[in-house]
């Protein structure tokens, strides 16, 4: 698993959420799915969430005691009605957003069954590279970034 760099801090003009001094780091499962047509899986933030309606690959909060593969397994079960059968942690980002510092763990998912469902009212598009959609949420930009340099093939290996 490759960790970036400096922490990618999202609309810094905006005030931090900040109790006591510090901010807690919350850990996120994050899906990277592609199909057999080489495509890979957006989706758009729920109404209602920060980044309402921005697109990002699919995931959510690791719960306390809870591997990142067995919360990717759960998030996307959750938003998306798939199972998770194969799935591998691939690369992490941190990212700095007004209303949450998180830290990103991008999951290459090899293998899931079942067809996708929105569950939280959200949108879903299989993307290739330019991806055309807009606006994308920041934390998603890296994965764009490494997409652009790797084959998107190597992705579901």
């Amino acid at each position: 698993m490759r960790s970036s760099s400096p922490v990618l801090r999202v609309d810094p003009e905006r005030p931090r959420d900040v109790a006591d001094g510090e901010r807690p780091i919350t850990d996120v499962a994050v899906g990277i799915l592609v199909d057999p047509a080489g495509r890979f899986l957006m989706t758009s933030r729920p109404p209602g969430k920060p980044y309402a309606r921005y697109w990002e690959f699919p995931g959510g909060k690791v719960e306390p005691g809870e591997s990142v593969e067995a919360a990717l397994a759960r998030e996307l079960r959750e938003e998306l009605g798939i199972s998770v059968e194969a799935c591998t942690v691939w690369r992490e980002e941190v990212v700095d957003y007004p209303h949450a510092l998180v830290r990103l763990h991008f999951c290459r998912v090899q293998r899931w069954t079942g067809s996708l469902q929105m569950l939280e009212g959200q949108q879903a598009s299989w993307e290739t590279l330019p991806v055309q959609l807009a606006p994308i949420l920041p934390g998603s930009l890296p994965v764009l970034r490494w997409l652009a340099e790797a084959p998107v093939e190597s992705i579901s290996k």
